[in-house]
């Protein structure tokens, strides 16, 4: 395709019932699409390994040959081909299933028209971006492949290269990660890269306002939907028009809001708080959450549907003690970015650097950045030693020296001895960890508290 993604494209129409092919037909004709219409999948697997098209539309349930085996064999002949599913099912499972399996998006019947010719004009718009973007890849394979992001870890390029597949599309994504780990540097990422880059990226954080204060800040009001309404008032959804919003703690979002939510995603528009009017809503959503969104699901704390709707990709960023190969990198990183692009940065003693990769770095990147800036502030000499760090690594500074030191003690004696000695150790670690607090030390070690008590190194004298 050439210039205008929607001009003269091919596409690959294939349902089982003649009424739906022959009004497809005509409508994406109409749109000055190229259409071949095929009435069942065993006819449109020829067309698939012999003729190429720049989008299928396929119905999932035709026998023999349904529409998920129509995907796997277009992914396996033609690649760069958009496809779209559409089932008259209601079965979201295997909607998202095709997804999984790389299909652009899902359409249930009965769709609406309009919103038809927009989701495939989406898809033609993701396969010309796709296209125009094979130098991408090639740009970000260095250490630093996006802004900001450190991937010298096999988990962090697998984090990358999802990046690189989701931002040319408008696919809804949801990114897993402990707090501190960067979810909203990952959304900037797909904002940055995405064909919506130019225009706004608003986040919010659904935990920290109220619900009434939630739902007018998401969708906007009218004069006097409420007290203290005193004019009309635009909400994200509307100032992100063509851009972005990022919704992080998106678990904390009480159930009357995420029903709207889910209407937003499915309608394309949004109603101000008050209002009758229905307002156009072009904007990606990009979701976080620190929390397993399915366990929510089963306490009927969480829509399964707009579970769904926002899970189509899911990013999971690891945390910091998983991936160690990490953090001396992202130390020197945060340490250039701190003290600027014209200054020599610290020198960083090796008893430090070791501590940092002995660490488990509970608050993940957040608590590495403030340690370091604690760092900056106490250093002398331009030198960073254990003594310009904060009191809590300092005291695991000790804790693992003392660790090393006792080596000596159990030479020559049993391996329980030994393990018996990394064992107490450890406890005191997760003790620090934990600023003392015996029942969180518990649970993050997945022990009782009892155990805890009766595993826990005597005090001393």
């Amino acid at each position: 395709m050439h210039g205008n993604p929607c001009l003269m494209a091919k596409i690959l129409l294939v349902d089982d019932e003649p009424s739906i092919l022959s009004v497809l037909s005509v409508l994406l004709k109409a749109e000055g699409y190229e259409v071949v219409p095929c009435d069942g999948g065993e006819k449109a697997v020829e067309l698939i390994k012999n003729t190429p098209f720049d989008l299928m539309i396929s119905d999932i349930r035709m026998r023999p040959i349904d529409g998920m085996a129509l995907l796997k064999l277009a992914t396996e002949h033609q690649p760069s081909m958009s496809v779209l599913m559409v089932t008259g099912y209601g079965t979201v499972e295997t909607a998202v299933e095709a997804l999984k399996l790389g299909a652009f998006d899902y359409i249930t019947k009965p769709f609406k028209l309009d919103e038809l010719i927009i989701t495939v004009k989406r898809a033609l718009e993701y396969n010309k971006a796709l296209s125009e973007n094979v130098q991408l890849k090639a740009q970000l394979t260095g250490q630093y492949q996006f802004e900001n992001i450190v991937a010298e870890s096999r988990a962090m390029r697998n984090v990358c290269e999802m990046i690189e597949r989701v931002a040319p599309t408008d696919t809804t994504v949801l990114i897993y990660g402990e707090s501190g780990t960067g979810k909203e540097l990952v959304a900037k990422a797909i904002h940055a890269h995405s064909n919506r880059k130019t225009k706004k990226f608003l986040p919010l954080n659904c935990a920290a306002l109220p619900e009434a204060l939630l739902e007018s800040e998401l969708f906007g009001h009218v004069k006097g939907a409420f007290t203290g309404a005193s004019a009309d008032k635009e909400g994200l959804f509307e100032v992100a028009d063509h851009g972005t919003i990022f919704l992080d703690e998106i678990d904390s979002m009480p159930l009357n809001i995420q029903a709207k939510l889910l209407r937003v995603l499915q309608d394309k528009e949004i109603r101000r708080v008050g209002g009758n009017e229905s307002i156009p809503a072009d904007v990606r959503v990009l979701a976080a959450t620190n929390t397993r969104l399915e366990q929510l699901i089963e306490q009927n704390k969480f829509r399964e549907d707009l579970y769904y709707r926002l899970s189509v990709i899911p990013i999971e960023i690891k945390p910091l003690r998983e991936r160690p190969e990490d953090i001396l990198p992202l130390a020197y990183h945060l340490l250039r970015r701190e003290v600027g692009a014209n200054k020599s940065i610290p020198t960083v003693d090796p008893d430090v650097m070791n501590l940092f990769e002995q660490y488990a770095w509970p608050g993940n990147v957040r608590e590495l950045e403030n340690a370091l800036k604690h760092a900056l502030t106490f250093a002398k000499d331009t030198v960073i030693t254990r003594e310009s760090l904060p009191a809590k690594l300092q005291q695991i500074t000790s804790a693992v020296d003392g660790g090393l030191r006792k080596m000596d003690d159990v030479r020559g004696k049993s391996l329980k001895a030994f393990l018996r000695m990394k064992e107490k150790e450890y406890l005191s670690q997760a003790l620090v960890y934990s600023d003392g607090d015996k029942q969180k030390a518990a649970k993050s070690l997945r022990i009782s508290l009892a155990t805890l008590y009766r595993k826990m190194p005597e005090p001393k004298d």
